[in-house]
């Protein structure tokens, strides 16, 4: 039989393998780790914690989506309402702030309230993410909350992002919900996100484990070098082999390096491409009742971390009983923001400002502290990407390796859309095997 290649074993490359089933092709799945699941990994201590590669739920409304992945694990899952808050200068807020901000200081409301009344009626061009944020909610409000916010957890200021990934994830309020937030201690949630879905045990990875049972699959096979002229991948470890077709999820900028003959211009094109990466610091504490909050978002620039989930939160077995969990996030890149230090560097200054957030207590018990390195994490959609990304993605067309995933699309997917991708790039190596 013809032989398809996908190179990743994350969604995206499981959405292609489970598109293959059944096509009369060989399919073999590779990836340089030791284990599968890509982004979509989870981790297991032996203290009974379980923690994500980043906080993964499923929301999606796609029904197709929502039957394989309630299949993938027996129908086992948590049905959770998501709840959401905000940290800014010592208050917590529901989310989104712009239509919650009932307890803030009086004269903080009144500023963003006029602000946004007056820029409501003055629109300017939007050449950028920061005019955009300027045009929805007045210049006070975006400097004090979206901005910092961006620039912790994009790692470069909003004036040099583009529009192209906001799609749901900003929410435009009238003035009429500006003022009721204002008024009123509780609103209607204008989240995109009500509620989610999450496996029952053994985190979000449980997802895939099913699946990896019916794929073919050689782990610590890192490619080193594609030859599409000979149609033929070299690993690492030395081995070869031969394809028919090619997908791939690796991240751009890994990618075109590895291939053989790939032109100066593209090698510059997917070194222009740039993506934050992540420490994951994860706590666990002898206490359950950290936080109501799923998901917090931290705007101040003197707090390290971004955001913090809570994995005990997306299913009781994530923790063992009595006890709860922190995520929290601290972004770099190498573009705009490196890496200062190593990632043990940034545990105590995590568990520090859990301390001063008000999620730890002095006398929290800490019964496990780590941090993890996350090469890659969110697209950074600059004024580089669209140029940059029609390049490579026309040079990778020319020569038939079919890309998926966030990394391949380059692109800012949740779990649904990372999985249709990889059908996608399945569909076209089944196109280039006619």
């Amino acid at each position: 039989m013809k032989k398809i290649a996908v190179l990743g074993t994350g969604m995206a490359a499981f959405g292609a393998a489970h598109r293959l089933v059944g096509s009369p092709v060989d399919v073999v799945l590779y990836d340089k780790a030791s284990f599968f699941g890509g982004q979509t990994v989870s981790f297991r201590s032996p203290s009974g914690f379980t923690f994500d590669k980043g906080p993964h739920v499923s929301f999606t409304k796609d029904e197709r989506i929502q039957a394989l992945l309630a299949d993938a694990v027996d129908g086992r899952f948590e049905t959770v309402q998501y709840k959401l808050e905000n940290h800014w200068k010592g208050h917590r807020l529901p989310h989104p702030v712009q239509t919650n901000m009932h307890g803030l200081p009086v004269d903080v409301m009144a500023k963003v309230i006029d602000d946004f009344a007056r820029q409501s009626l003055l629109q300017t061009d939007v050449r950028n993410y920061e005019d955009w944020l300027v045009n929805a909610y007045g210049r006070y409000f975006a400097e004090n909350f979206p901005v910092q916010y961006t620039e912790k957890y994009h790692t470069t200021s909003p004036r040099n992002l583009t529009t192209d990934w906001i799609g749901p994830r900003m929410y435009r309020p009238s003035l009429e919900e500006v003022l009721r937030g204002a008024l009123a201690p509780a609103t209607s949630s204008v989240h995109y996100i009500t509620g989610f879905r999450y496996p029952s045990r053994g985190g979000f990875m449980s997802y895939l484990e099913k699946w990896a049972r019916d794929v073919a699959m050689k782990l610590s096979h890192e490619v080193v070098r594609i030859d599409t002229k000979r149609a033929l991948l070299t690993f690492a470890n030395g081995v070869q082999a031969h394809y028919d077709a090619l997908v791939s999820s690796i991240p751009l900028p890994e990618l075109v390096p590895r291939i053989a003959g790939a032109p100066d211009d593209v090698r510059a094109a997917a070194d222009r491409l740039a993506c934050s990466g992540c420490v994951l610091v994860n706590v666990g504490v002898q206490r359950p009742d950290l936080t109501p909050a799923h998901i917090s978002y931290y705007y101040d620039r003197d707090i390290v971390f971004s955001r913090t989930s809570s994995p005990h939160l997306m299913s009781p077995h994530n923790a063992p009983p009595g006890c709860g969990a922190v995520q929290a996030e601290v972004y770099f890149s190498k573009k705009y923001l490196p890496l200062a230090g190593s990632p043990a560097d940034y545990v105590q200054p995590v568990i520090r400002d859990l301390k001063r957030v008000g999620l730890l207590r002095e006398d929290d018990r800490i019964v496990l502290e780590e941090a993890r390195l996350i090469d890659y994490a969110n697209i950074i959609f600059d004024h580089d990407r669209p140029e940059a990304l029609r390049i490579v993605h026309g040079f990778l067309d020319d020569i038939g390796i079919r890309h998926c995933g966030r990394y391949g699309d380059w692109a800012y997917y949740w779990t649904d859309d990372s999985y249709r991708s990889g059908e996608v790039a399945a569909e076209r190596a089944l196109g280039d095997l006619r």
